[in-house]
């Protein structure tokens, strides 16, 4: 297991991984269709939407806390 310390990079790859993933996998769906080749498509996409995500996730997650926390009443 992993420290607590590491919690919000953990966090952050399995955000940036689902997301991408789904995100990735509708959006080469919705341009191209279910065509032959749309499983080497989809994770070429993914792959590249997971290294733009993960760095995002880290930078915009403390930001989104931050707006949530003032939304939401204590």
């Amino acid at each position: 297991m992993f420290h607590p310390r590491f919690r919000t990079i953990i966090f952050a790859f399995f955000m940036a991984l689902f997301m991408s993933g789904f995100m990735s996998l509708v959006i080469s769906i919705f341009n191209i269709g279910l065509v032959e080749n749309i499983l080497s498509v989809w994770l070429t996409a993914w792959l590249f939407a997971f290294c733009v995500a993960f760095p995002t996730v880290i930078f915009v997650a403390p930001i989104v806390h931050k707006l949530t926390n003032k939304l939401v009443r204590s």
